[in-house]
């Protein structure tokens, strides 16, 4: 997947430390590497601590893979993938959407909604007017085709560059979905990174220009 000088990196991905699947975090790393993904981030549910244990993997794959960690946030209102901050220090549980991007943005970090239009999850039009937001998770690969194409016509109409990410919830579905960064991306720069909207999400499930899923 690396195409060029760019970097492939999956931006959402879940194990069996989100509490709602069995998916060993290691199987997804070694899955990721088989793809030629350069770079995975695990975003477990809810808390930015569940993913602690994924320290050790960056120490033994570190040559092969860089292995970063975020956080799928539950706002009242839907979910937000946050990258850069630490939620547990913030004190946010199920806070107001708004809230959350004001107290990331101030601890340097930065929000995206997730999968905005898929059902019960998602922030929905919300992000039609939500300010401070870098970007919108437009390539989603748990979402149908349907919701995927909604997000991206949202981030269009904003201006917003989209990320993409597999939301994988089994080793198999990593890198279903990615973002092709222009610079390679590190622990240190993926933010800035993500600020700067050069990169582009690729859907790797589209047959004959059709989405599935």
């Amino acid at each position: 997947m690396f195409v060029g000088d760019r970097f492939a990196v999956d931006l959402h991905v879940h194990s069996h430390l989100s509490g709602d699947n069995l998916s060993d975090p290691e199987e997804c790393v070694v899955r990721a590497i088989e793809r030629g993904l350069q770079a995975i981030v695990f975003t477990e549910h809810y808390s930015y601590g569940a993913s602690e244990p994924v320290e050790d993997l960056g120490a033994r794959y570190g040559a092969s893979i860089l292995i970063l960690r975020g956080v799928e946030f539950s706002t009242a209102e839907g979910h937000c993938l946050v990258f850069g901050a630490d939620t547990d220090r913030l004190s946010l549980a199920y806070a107001p959407v708004e809230e959350l991007v004001a107290a990331v943005s101030h601890a340097g970090g930065v929000v995206i909604p997730s999968h905005p239009y898929r059902g019960g999850s998602g922030l929905g039009d919300r992000i039609l007017t939500l300010t401070g937001i870098v970007a919108i998770e437009g390539h989603n690969g748990c979402n149908a085709g349907l919701f995927n194409r909604r997000a991206l016509a949202a981030a269009r109409s904003l201006g917003l560059p989209v990320i993409g990410g597999s939301d994988a919830h089994r080793p198999q579905d990593v890198g279903s979905c990615y973002t092709l960064f222009r610079e390679r991306v590190t622990a240190d720069n993926l933010v800035a990174l993500l600020r700067a909207g050069d990169y582009e999400a690729v859907d790797t499930r589209k047959i004959t220009g059709t989405l599935f899923g």
